[in-house]
């Protein structure tokens, strides 16, 4: 793997501008993909800020806003590590209320979130109307390799000793996720522009494995 240090501010600048040669028919569907630990969040923040500044709509949607309803997430516990890599995402509704409607054909009608994990409710979220030049930017983690339609796609790369130290401790049961994802669909490869993120705020962008 070659990985040459890079602010987060340029990598984001390289997102926007692919982003904005993306959009066009459509908006363009941007994917920010790795853990929170990797600064997905941030990312998805600055490239919003980036592509604002120069006159494009843009708008940040944090997946975790599309989550299933408690009763199905956790049917089969609250530290099932396998029901959160294939069970808590809600995959129809993020394609339905976001993807769908900012990809070909669609009303470029987008919800921002759907529902609150906290308080386990609809948020009440309004829709926004995203222009056919604007960005629609997802962030969150194991967005690759599960059919979503995105058009440009970042992953925010963690080694497993970065991704054990950072995580929370109550978080600890979700690593062997993290390893499912990683062997089985092996984002580095799906993605468009890949960075190393062990320390998220000074990623390194890999441009050959």
């Amino acid at each position: 793997m070659k990985a040459t240090p890079v602010t987060v501010a340029a990598l984001a600048a390289d997102a926007a501008e692919r982003a904005r040669a993306a959009a066009g028919a459509h908006p363009a569907r941007v994917a920010v993909d790795g853990a929170a630990t990797a600064g997905v969040h941030d990312l998805a923040e600055a490239l919003a800020a980036v592509l604002h500044e120069a006159g494009v709509f843009a708008l940040h949607v944090p997946a975790g806003g599309f989550l299933r309803a408690a009763s199905l997430r956790l049917e089969r516990g609250r530290t099932n590590p396998d029901a959160y890599y294939e069970d808590w995402l809600d995959l129809r509704a993020l394609t339905r209320e976001v993807l769908g409607p900012a990809g070909p054909g669609g009303t470029g009608r987008v919800l921002p979130s759907l529902w609150d994990p906290g308080t386990d409710r609809a948020t009440r979220a309004r829709y926004t109307q995203v222009p056919p030049h604007g960005v629609v930017i997802v962030s969150g983690v194991f967005l690759l390799g599960a059919g979503l339609d995105f058009d440009v796609s970042v992953h925010l790369l963690q080694s497993d000793a970065a991704l054990a130290r950072r995580l929370p401790a109550d978080l600890a049961w979700t690593l062997p996720a993290y390893g499912r994802y990683r062997d089985e669909v092996m984002p580095e490869y799906q993605a468009d522009l890949v960075a190393r993120a062990d320390d998220p705020h000074h990623p390194a962008l890999v441009t050959a494995f």
